[in-house]
């Protein structure tokens, strides 16, 4: 399924810029690219942000310790759920009180 494949794909660059180090990697260039790459996944047609937020919670399995942690929470970092739930307040609600119970 071509949505694993590129999931794959934005998790492998969001790990890269997420855990090089900053030796290797400017950090201020790896936040703007992280800022442009969540612009770019919010959007994605709903539909298909759809699956791709659904497809990473499989494809985290295929990652050990952070990194999995990491892909499984990128449609939380990227505030995904809320592009696909903007103009439902209930489901916003929701998702605001997940949010704050995670803080905890």
């Amino acid at each position: 399924m071509i949505v694993l494949q590129i999931a794959r794909i934005i998790a492998n660059f969001s790990l890269f810029l997420d855990l090089t180090d900053d030796d290797l990697l400017d950090p201020d260039e790896a936040v703007q690219m992280m800022e442009l790459l969540g612009a770019d996944l919010q959007a994605l047609d709903k539909a298909f942000l759809r699956e791709l937020v659904d497809a990473f919670a499989v494809i985290a399995s295929e990652y050990t310790g952070e990194a999995q942690k990491l892909v499984r929470d990128i449609p939380c970092s990227f505030y995904l759920e809320e592009e696909l739930a903007a103009g439902d307040s209930v489901r916003l609600a929701e998702l605001e009180a997940l949010r704050d119970a995670r803080k905890d």
